[in-house]
């Protein structure tokens, strides 16, 4: 089964840079993620979802491809290629997997203007590898599909794993001031 999580940043490059993070950790089997979306509130109130994949374009090259080759079969692979693609973006354009969109929207409207959300639909993750590496991002956990009990651990887990990259940066703060004095 997978878990929602849901965490709000301060700004749309702070959850771009973990959404890129993300889909690092994806690349190296650290997690499995089945959709990853990041939601702005732009300054004029509006939501925009930039989502991770481009339904309406991978409909549209799929559907010139196939209509091409079928027009080849009666002799008119221009038109075939044009009423493929016309299909296959119409088509593409309605397909929502994942996160529900209208979801999306609706929580979102808690965003200050400026803000952004990044939602995550994850099958399968090794917390103790992908934690570490996100928590240092900031951003406040609003909502999971975890029970009350799991989301307290991550809470907790988040909470540790920003205390060590403060700690962490303290010391390099620390140890590079004292070679600038050496």
């Amino acid at each position: 089964m997978s878990n929602l999580f849901v965490v709000a940043y301060e700004d749309l490059a702070t959850a771009n840079q973990v959404r890129e993070k993300m889909l690092d950790l994806a690349k190296q089997h650290l997690v499995e993620l089945e959709d990853i979306v990041v939601v702005e509130r732009r300054e004029d109130g509006k939501i925009k979802l930039h989502q991770a994949v481009n339904y309406t374009a991978t409909g549209a090259a799929g559907g010139a491809l196939w209509g091409g080759v079928i027009g080849l079969l009666f002799l008119v692979p221009l038109l075939g290629a044009a009423v493929g693609a016309a299909a296959g973006a119409a088509g593409g354009a309605v397909t929502d997997t994942g996160i529900n969109d209208d979801f999306m929207k609706e929580l979102s409207q808690n965003l200050r203007p400026g803000a952004a959300a990044l939602f995550v639909l994850v099958k399968q993750a090794s917390p103790d590898k992908v934690i570490p590496q996100i928590a240092s991002f900031g951003g406040q956990l609003v909502q999971t599909s975890l029970s009350n009990e799991e989301e307290e651990q991550l809470r907790a887990a988040l909470k540790a794993a920003k205390g060590e990259a403060a700690a962490q940066e303290a010391s390099n703060g620390a140890s590079e001031g004292a070679s600038k004095e050496a």
